[in-house]
């Protein structure tokens, strides 16, 4: 079983495309970000308690939440939404077109997005465009100034505009599916 607090930079040189790799990339693709490091994160409440040092979601901040998720039928989904969502897997799969969902485990997730609990971001993208990871993000976030992801490790946090990410998934060659959620 792999250890959650191994999603630290201290072991990206263990992930398919490590952190480093993909802030080079981002700044290779002038793709402006700003990075702030802190302490492991793990959780939304965790992350909650360094949000101060960032825009607030009533200034635009976009704080998100990133599910990795599979349905019945063996396909990989990667949910992006505002970190407070909340999320009902059985009614969920109805809205997002698939088979019934359960989150998926720790070593498909590795294996699809190339990152481990705790560090899941839009940015894992880069390994699970590869895997036919399908890529669902809730609209609400296009009203955002700056969404904070991490850069495949929960020791770090950048900071991109939503033009930015969505480069990203341009240069990547990935179109992914804008929802509005119930709220």
């Amino acid at each position: 079983m792999t250890n959650i607090s191994n999603a630290s930079s201290n072991y990206e040189v263990s992930l398919p495309v490590s952190s480093d790799a993909i802030l080079n990339l981002l700044e290779a693709w002038k793709i402006p970000f700003n990075r702030t490091d802190h302490a492991p994160l793990h959780t939304v409440e965790e992350a909650k308690k360094f949000q101060s040092q960032f825009l607030s979601p009533e200034e635009g901040g976009g704080h998100i939440k990133n599910l990795y998720l599979r349905d019945n039928k063996k396909r990989n989904i990667l949910l992006v939404v505002e970190q407070d969502t909340k999320i009902n897997l059985k009614t969920l799969h109805k809205m997002l077109e698939v088979g019934r969902l359960s989150f998926g485990s720790s070593e498909r997730l590795m294996e699809n997005l190339g990152v481990r609990p705790g560090a899941v971001t839009p940015l894992s993208m880069i390994t699970g465009r590869k895997k036919g990871v399908q890529l669902f993000i809730d609209s609400d976030l296009k009203d955002c100034k700056q969404i904070y992801v991490h850069p495949l490790v929960n020791d770090r946090t950048i900071a991109l505009t939503l033009e930015g990410l969505e480069t990203f998934f341009d240069k990547i060659k990935i179109t992914p599916y804008w929802i509005k959620l119930e709220k």
